[in-house]
């Protein structure tokens, strides 16, 4: 009998040997994002957004999408105020050690381009690892981009925490919580 319970421990010391890696397996996670233009001139991006804008990253569907949270946060930041809210968007994404990356728009598509466009990297170990990769374009009459803001930037998040990343003229809130 001691035997059989030395045995059924052995799996969990051997766990726990292998060190926390194991402890960050993907997990499902929500996702919350808030893009929004900040008082001022635009700050026109160098290049033109690409037309590989989503690099291969999976669009958030239908299925994964959620219902917003930070809708007091997003309230706020209102034309009174000097702000305008450009996406609002959260969704449910599977997080590890290795980069999920999600492709985020909103608005009418146009020639594969959409008003807001961009990626979402995220890796989780004991924090969570965001590269935020945004673009917020102009069209003209025919449909054709003529103009974009880009927002690239990286940061670690502390899980269920609001974080704020700036550019210029453009601002993102993340959260990042486990469900």
């Amino acid at each position: 009998m001691r035997a059989f319970r030395t045995l059924a421990l052995l799996p969990l010391l051997l766990l726990s040997l292998l060190g926390p890696g194991l402890a960050w397996a993907d997990r499902l996670h929500q996702v919350e994002i808030i893009v929004f233009r900040q008082a001022g001139e635009p700050i026109p991006a160098a290049q033109p957004v690409p037309d590989d804008w989503a690099q291969g990253a999976l669009p958030v569907d239908a299925t994964q999408e959620r219902a917003t949270a930070l809708n007091g946060e997003a309230a706020k930041l209102n034309p009174g105020n000097g702000y305008q809210v450009l996406l609002h968007k959260a969704w449910t994404q599977s997080l590890g050690s290795a980069p999920s990356t999600a492709a985020v728009s909103t608005g009418n598509e146009q020639f594969g381009h959409f008003p807001v466009e961009g990626t979402l990297r995220l890796t989780q170990a004991r924090f969570v690892d965001v590269e935020a990769d945004l673009w917020v374009n102009q069209f003209d009459g025919s449909g054709l981009v003529t103009g974009s803001e880009r927002i690239k930037q990286s940061s670690r998040l502390k899980t269920g925490e609001l974080t704020y990343l700036d550019h210029g003229s453009l601002g993102l809130l993340i959260r990042v919580s486990p469900l």
